[in-house]
């Protein structure tokens, strides 16, 4: 025994430095608890038999998540890239506008509206679609934090028997069409007749409420009340094969006026309280900044390449306020009343798009469209990492616009103009019924 000793311990030493150590070789250090379920502790060496050579080891399978855990965000699928030509469309759901015609109408026929006008876009060449999916505080899909919308069923709260966001974005992929999530971020209650739902988390959380004119809204100061719309939108983002997020103008409403006098915003107590001394709007627009920036936040830590896109009011800012501002002399959206910076936004990358709505005609008297078009696009030598599209006001072609030629114009005029990369056409129900012979005019550019 003593003989075979030193060849013994040879045969043991060998196998020893033949197997590899797991923190040198094996993947990214893992937590504790996950490193005492993968790693098992080294037995005794008299009861270890020889390993065989390193190179006959089979390779082991990675540490994968603990498949229990709930929830986990499906990144699988990857956003169409952001089009080099945007040719979209808004569809609004609010007031039932574009669609649903009517709420309460049955699944079926939602959804056959939905997929003619889809077929009708496709056959005019559009390439994205912008739905409004939250129009009030509720939703468009089954989503844990707000109810189902009036829109749908014409009651709050009331399930359709299907997810019709889930429908939309199947039935557009089918068509090659890009869709965008079109969100309001602060809009409760639209109509009066639109009774909230007992569900609703306005119920738990009345101080998030502001009543104003005649509606109301999630206050923008309130910390809370932010991010608890972020977390709404941002169940989207998570769950859905969306190709893009969308916020529209409204961020505090616009301005209601009584008697000739614009009636206060009641925020009186909240600037008292955290107004650190700042001007009130200034005040007033650090929370939509802040909103603005811990969305994008959000969404680029869940899917960086998801884009996140404002259309805003057409007016930054007029140069009798700020002389790098826009030679017009109409309601601003950084001063009037919605407290929208949207330069800061572009500075800043918080967006991948912009979309100003530039719904006027070449002669307007306070905001004409050639003098805002070219000055967004000088706006976005800024930051040319963000794209702009073009807010038409489509809905005024033969109707409000005089000049039967004027969206045409308007759409020619786009080209000209290196920073323009496409349009938004507002709204859908108006291209559906051919309005003025509209959809002539979208077949001459959209070839």
């Amino acid at each position: 025994m003593r003989k075979l000793f030193p060849f013994l311990m040879f045969v043991f030493l060998a196998a020893a430095c033949a197997v590899p150590s797991a923190r040198q070789t094996g993947p990214a250090p893992l937590t504790d608890a996950i490193q005492q379920q993968a790693v098992k502790p080294a037995a005794a060496p008299r009861k270890t038999p020889a390993a065989p050579p390193a190179t006959a080891r089979k390779p082991q399978p990675p540490v994968l998540k603990n498949p229990s855990v709930l929830d986990e965000p499906d990144t699988r699928y990857k956003a169409m890239p952001l089009p080099q030509e945007m040719r979209g469309v808004w569809i609004a759901s609010v007031e039932n506008m574009d669609w649903p015609s009517k709420p309460g109408l049955p699944p079926a026929a939602q959804q056959k509206e939905f997929t003619d006008l889809l077929d009708l876009l496709k056959q005019l060449n559009f390439n994205t679609v912008i739905v409004q999916v939250r129009p009030a505080a509720d939703t468009f899909w089954p989503s844990r934090q707000e109810p189902w919308s009036y829109y749908l069923t014409g009651r709050q709260g009331v399930s359709p028997h299907y997810d019709p966001l889930a429908f939309m974005i199947k039935e557009a992929h089918k068509r090659g069409l890009a869709f965008h999530a079109w969100f309001n971020p602060f809009r409760v209650q639209n109509v009066s007749k639109a009774a909230l739902s007992e569900n609703h988390p306005i119920k738990k959380h009345p101080d998030w409420l502001v009543s104003y004119g005649g509606r109301k809204y999630y206050n923008p100061a309130v910390a809370a009340a932010r991010r608890h719309s972020i977390n709404v939108i941002a169940e989207v983002a998570e769950k859905y094969d969306v190709d893009g997020i969308h916020l529209d103008d409204y961020f505090y409403p616009y301005p209601v006026k009584k008697n000739g006098k614009t009636v206060p915003w009641p925020d009186a107590e909240l600037y008292k309280k955290y107004g650190n001394g700042q001007p009130l709007a200034a005040w007033r627009r650090s929370n939509v900044n802040t909103f603005v920036r811990d969305l994008h936040q959000r969404l680029k830590a869940t899917k960086p390449e998801l884009p996140l896109g404002i259309s805003p009011f057409g007016v930054w800012r007029n140069q009798s306020k700020d002389p790098t501002g826009s030679p017009t002399r109409a309601f601003s959206a950084y001063d009037d009343g919605l407290y929208a910076d949207s330069r800061l936004w572009i500075e800043q990358g918080w967006i991948d798009y912009v979309v100003p709505q530039l719904y006027w005609h070449f002669g307007h008297r306070v905001a004409p469209y050639g003098v805002l078009l070219k000055w967004w696009n000088k706006e976005m030598e800024r930051n040319p990492q963000v794209k702009l599209y073009i807010g038409l006001g489509t809905y005024k072609h033969g109707n409000e616009w005089k000049d039967p030629a004027e969206l045409d114009k308007q759409m020619a005029e786009l080209k000209k103009y290196k920073n323009v990369a496409g349009a938004v056409h507002f709204s859908a129900i108006r291209i559906k019924n051919n309005q003025g012979q509209v959809q002539k005019t979208l077949q001459k550019h959209y070839k």
